[in-house]
């Protein structure tokens, strides 16, 4: 009996933890360079949009994770304007094997965060009296799953190449 008590609580140390600690802002922009002029063009934007992630330990089994969205909108050839937000997270996370880490890291934070920096980059760009991005949703899992196989790709390769 004291065997199992000391195997389950052996165990209860293993068990995965997930734990968002906080949401925030880490970074700001917004730029119309051709206001007012645009505001007395035909509206037809064209939307360009980046977006990035990076991760930090940061002290314990707490990280960092923060995704950069930038968003560049054009009416013919006139920048109308540039936004940037880098929403971030800070996030407890422990118990978890290498692969489920990095998965965690780069796809399922990044999912958590993306509402806020889409309502971010909404807000700014309507106090800039442009319309709303009201930009779709992005699937972190399947950019995840992409960025892995160019990355075994690439190993791959210089493997090959070695040889």
């Amino acid at each position: 009996m004291t065997e199992q008590a000391n195997n389950g609580a052996a165990q209860g140390e293993q068990n995965p933890q997930f734990s968002l600690q906080r949401i925030y802002v880490r970074d700001l922009s917004f730029e119309a360079p051709k206001s007012p002029e645009i505001f007395r063009q035909e509206w037809a934007p064209s939307v360009a949009m980046d977006l990035n992630t990076r991760q930090k330990a940061l002290d314990g089994d707490f990280f960092e994770v923060v995704l950069t969205l930038s968003v560049t909108v054009k009416t013919g050839e006139e920048t109308a304007f540039i936004a940037e937000v880098q929403q971030a997270g800070i996030f407890l996370i422990k118990g978890l094997d290498p692969a489920s880490m990095s998965h965690t890291l780069g796809a399922f934070c990044p999912n958590i965060l993306f509402p806020y920096a889409r309502e971010t980059l909404d807000s700014l760009v309507v106090r800039g009296s442009f319309p709303a991005l009201m930009l779709a949703p992005v699937n972190f899992d399947a950019l995840y799953a992409q960025e892995l196989q160019r990355m075994q790709q690439a190993q791959a390769g210089e493997v090959a190449t070695a040889h």
